[in-house]
């Protein structure tokens, strides 16, 4: 670990460059360039890393370019890494014929993120479901509540740092 190389971002020209006119691209830079941290086109899919702090935003920026049906979500938690958490948003376009996924990335000592149900209210229980699970906030959720495990439980299950038999 001491000779790790220093991490940076890449080049936003860079990373464009070489994607195809998408108009989930075309509809974040037009709203606010400063916004996408990083676009990937792999397999015929794209992912857009955002800020986590415009994701509600970017949301319905990407809603409004023609990306209606909101698939699901999930969260992957990358410790001990930094970031630790993850955010996927699985969006389909039905008239374009493609997927798209919306990705923010979260740090441990805070993982909280504004919820998307004012865009898309199916995200509903989705949120719930990986603030259960993971411990992740999701701000202005109408209902943020445990879905899955009951509500005495401590801890949250699918953290790589949840012992395996539960706190004792």
């Amino acid at each position: 670990m001491v000779n790790e190389p220093i991490k940076t971002l890449p080049d936003k020209a860079a990373v464009l460059e070489g994607l195809p006119e998408h108009p989930a691209v075309k509809a974040i830079l037009a709203w606010n360039a400063e916004a996408l941290v990083d676009a990937r086109f792999d397999r015929g899919e794209l992912t857009l890393t955002v800020l986590p702090e415009l994701i509600r935003a970017a949301a319905a920026a990407v809603q409004a370019a023609g990306y209606n049906f909101f698939e699901d979500m999930t969260a992957v938690d990358w410790f001990p890494a930094a970031p630790r958490f993850q955010l996927s948003y699985h969006i389909l376009s039905h008239s374009f014929k493609e997927h798209l996924r919306l990705r923010v990335m979260l740090e441990q000592a805070d993982p909280a993120v504004n919820s998307i149900t004012p865009v898309w209210p199916s995200a509903d229980y989705y949120e719930r479901e990986v603030f259960d699970l993971f411990g992740i906030r999701f701000e202005g959720h109408p209902n943020l509540r445990r879905i899955m495990m009951p509500d005495d439980w401590e801890g949250h299950p699918l953290r790589k740092d949840y012992p395996v038999e539960g706190y004792r």
